[in-house]
Parts: C-alpha cells; structure tokens; sequence
C-alpha cells in the first residue's frame, strides 16, 4: 500500500507541475530557466555594453565636471573674500596716514578719532563685520546682513586680536558657519594702540554655490536621461542591422538560403550587411552548384548504369554474346565517364581558380584549334581571318570550348560540308566563331539549347544525340571569362556559335584596394 500511495502522489505531482507549466503557457509567461537565459543575454547583449558604458562615461564626466566647477567657484569666492578684507585693511591704513577730514589737520596718535571717522564714512559689506578694539576693549562695531553672529562678543577672540604684535588671518566656527578674519594691529611708535579686524562670513554665498551646484546636478540627470534614452535609440538603429543579420543567419538552412538583409545607409554597418549578402549569394551559388551536379548525375546517369546492369545479369557464356556485350557495357561507361567530365567541368566552371589566365594571342590559338579540329571530321575546314590582338584569358579553356563548337559542328553536317573557323579583335572585345552549314536551330530552340542537358530539335548526321552538356560548358566557360556565347542561325542556313570575349579581365573586387 505504501508503495501504491508514493506512485499516485508522484503522479498527482507531475500532473500538477504539468498543469502550472500549461497555465504559465496560456498566461504567456515564459519557464523559469527561459526567464533566466533572457536576463543573462540581455545583460551580456552588446546594446546593454554600450549604454552601460555610455552611462558610465556620462556619470563619470558630469561628476567630474560638478565637482571641478564647485571647488573652482569656492577657490574663487575665497579669493574675492580676502581681497575685500585687504582693501578694507588698505581704506583703514590710508585714513591713518592720512588727516582728519573734518579739521584738515592730522590725526597725530588719536586712534578714537581715526576710528571714529572711519567707521562713520565706511559701509561693510555684504556679510562683513568691522570691529575696532581700543585699549584691549571693543571700542565700535559695525556689520551688514548676513554678519548677524556677534564675533565681537567672544572674549576668546578680543583678548586674541588685543595681544597681536603682526597682522593675522585666521577662521573661527560659529553657529551662522565658518568666519574668516584679518586683524591688523595699529602701533604709534612702539606703542599698540589697538587693533582693526575685519571679518567675513561666507556661508550665504558657499549656499548660494551649493543651490547653484544642485541646480546643475538636477539638470544634468535630466540631460543624463535624454541622453540614456537617445544612445538606447541609436544603439538600435546602428546594432538593427547585426541583430537583422543575426536572425537572417539562423534562418538559413541547406534548403532555403534565399534570405537576405536589407541594405540602408553607407556606414560600415551597411557595409557589413552588403558583404554578409555576397557571402550568402557565394553559398547560395555553391549550394545550387552541388545540387544541380547531384540532380544532373543522378539523372543522367539512372539510364546508362540501368543498361549496364541489365545486359550483365543477361550475360551468357556464348563469346559472340559475350563481345558484344562487354562492347556495349565499355561504350556506356565511356559515356557515363564523358558525363562526369562534363558535369565536372560545369561545377568547377563556379570557382574562382577555374582560370588560368595568360596573355593569348588570337590568331595563333584559332590557327592551333582549326588544327586540331581536323581530325573530328572529314569537313571542309575553312579560316576566315579578321584582325590580330592578344587577350588575357585561359588558353586551355578556350580550346576547349572552341573544340566543342567545332565538335557540335561536325555533328550536325555531313562529310564534305564547310565548317569555318575565324577570329576578329577589335574595340576592346575579341570574337572567335565557328560557323556550319548544318540544318540550322529552330527559334523555339535557340533559347533553350545553353541549358543542361536541353537538346535542340535539330540532330546529328549519325542520328545520335548528346548529353546536352557541350553547349552549357562553352557558356560556362564564356562567362568565366565575363563573356558571353552569341548565336546565328535560321532553319536549313546552318549556325554561327561566337564567342564574343573582353580583352582585359576586370579586377575582383577583393583585389580592387590592394596596392
């Protein structure tokens, strides 16, 4: 029994962890582990990278740059403090130097009238206090708003100021903040008479730079999150196109390689996209390339093996039968190898290294190909010579492809027929052609007949027929050269097969920058 409760409550769990996964699904909630692969590739995404960088930057400049403003307007108002107190010390020197305005007579060792005179013409300024001490007592006081704190009260300071013998500068702390003073005894002879003090009391003006600081920290968040929101949006305008790319890449199969990005813009993003697209157009070519052999072989190919294995399980021991089978087997193996060759050739004719390129001159391989020619047929092999010039192309390419016109000539004309071989340079482009006089091509057929394996209407003098592979090798082997194959031809006029070539290769792009 207890083995029998431990299944069901196993199975009770299951189901219940079966049906919370089903609610998660129908809520649109993703599992725990997908919720936990999306948190980590997002903190890991390149767009996160950037903006926590940006934001880093942006924190650490604007800090920075607060900071350096603030101990730059502080340096500055302390400077403006002392320079005050200086000229107020300089105002008070002058007057003792000076006479008494009032008599025009001078002040002689008076320090009462001096001080009295000094401190009925002198206003402080904002946040100063004047203090005059006489005979170790505050004699006069006089201070402006934001000087309310009664310095002159202390009896600290007073019994300090009274017992100078120099000038000093020193800060007190008071309730109202820091105060600054400069306290200048005043000597008749070697006499002290008493002490002038100015004193200063800066904590308005430092919380006016601390509103200000405030002020400009407020504002620069705000920047701070126009400028988040502005590098998000720019870091998904520019990073678009790699996660397009990306998405692109996975949509790829062997099957379906039709997928391509869209190109905007002219920056090194656009850029990448272009050449991802030519990549993909390379893989697509190459793909398409191993099917179409595949197809090709297997199609081509069903037919002569099925003969030859039928006539070997049919073989018998009369020698006769015997010959004459082993004769058959070894020409449809000759033909199955043709085909490969063919097919071989139309697969490589879509690599880059299908070319040997030289400098060729034409009239010589035209004259070498008439020649050899010769011996595919008893025909009335003429040469129609235009004018002379050398290309850059690949010489045993050429031959062959013009061996197979010639061949595709003899075929299609009987003994004593003319087949005329000529060649033309001129303007940049060089033209060889091989012309019979053959029953020509039907119209429906001249567009067809390039294709794998198409035939034309149109058959050989001996009644058999191609492949269907010698055409396409020649405009293979024509485009390979960025040329083409141009066709004449009317029905009972014979045709004329061109193949109409540049004279100068073009440069792969790949190579166009190197120097």
């Amino acid at each position: 029994m207890g083995i029998v409760a431990s299944d069901d409550m196993a199975v009770t769990t299951a189901q219940s962890d079966a049906s919370a996964e089903t609610g998660r699904e129908r809520a649109g909630e993703p599992p725990p582990g997908e919720r936990s692969r999306r948190l980590r590739r997002l903190l890991s995404s390149i767009t996160t990278r950037l903006l926590v960088s940006y934001v880093v930057l942006l924190l650490v400049a604007t800090a920075g740059i607060l900071v350096s403003v603030r101990q730059v307007l502080l340096y500055r108002l302390d400077e403006e403090i002392e320079s005050q107190m200086r000229q107020e010390v300089r105002e008070f020197r002058n007057l003792v130097r000076g006479n008494d305005p009032t008599t025009g007579q001078r002040f002689g060792d008076d320090l009462r009238a001096i001080f009295d005179v000094f401190f009925a013409r002198n206003i402080p300024l904002e946040s100063e206090l004047l203090v005059a001490v006489l005979e170790d007592q505050v004699y006069l006081a006089r201070r402006s708003a934001g000087a309310e704190y009664p310095l002159e009260q202390r009896a600290d300071l007073i019994d300090l100021w009274s017992s100078l013998s120099v000038p000093e500068q020193g800060e007190v702390e008071t309730p109202d903040g820091p105060a600054r003073y400069l306290a200048v005894p005043v000597f008749f002879g070697e006499r002290r008479k008493g002490t002038f003090v100015v004193a200063a009391f800066p904590a308005a003006e430092r919380a006016e730079i601390g509103d200000a600081i405030a002020i400009a920290l407020a504002v620069s968040g705000g920047v701070l999150v126009v400028a988040l929101l502005i590098g998000w949006r720019l870091a998904r305008h520019v990073l678009g196109p790699v996660r397009l790319l990306a998405r692109t890449a996975r949509s790829i199969t062997e099957s379906d390689l039709t997928g391509r990005i869209a190109i905007e813009g002219n920056d090194e993003v656009s850029e990448l996209a272009e050449r991802f697209n030519e990549m993909l157009d390379r893989l697509e070519a190459a793909f398409r390339t191993q099917r179409d052999f595949i197809d090709d072989a297997s199609h081509e190919l069903r037919t002569p093996i099925t003969v030859v294995r039928g006539h070997l399980e049919l073989l018998e021991d009369d020698p006769e039968q015997r010959a004459q089978t082993i004769a058959l087997v070894t020409d449809e193996l000759d033909r199955m190898a043709r085909i490969v060759n063919d097919l071989l050739d139309l697969a490589k004719a879509q690599h880059p290294d299908f070319l040997d390129l030289e400098v060729v001159d034409v009239e010589a391989l035209t004259l070498d190909v008439a020649q050899k020619a010769k011996a595919l047929g008893r025909r009335a092999w003429r040469l129609e010579a235009g004018r002379s010039g050398r290309i850059v192309a690949d010489r045993q390419r050429l031959t062959q492809a013009l061996l197979q016109l010639a061949q595709n000539a003899v075929n299609h004309t009987t003994e004593g027929q003319t087949v005329r071989i000529g060649w033309d340079v001129a303007e940049g482009t060089a033209r060889v052609w091989v012309t019979d006089e053959g029953p020509g091509i039907p119209p429906e057929d001249r567009g067809r007949i390039f294709n794998r394996f198409a035939r034309a209407g149109r058959t050989s003098h001996d009644g058999s027929a191609g492949a269907g592979l010698g055409l396409p090798i020649v405009r293979a082997i024509a485009e390979a050269h960025h040329g083409r194959v141009g066709l004449q031809s009317a029905p009972g006029e014979g045709a004329t097969f061109t193949l109409i070539l540049p004279v100068d290769q073009p440069i792969p792009a790949a190579d166009a920058g190197a120097p």
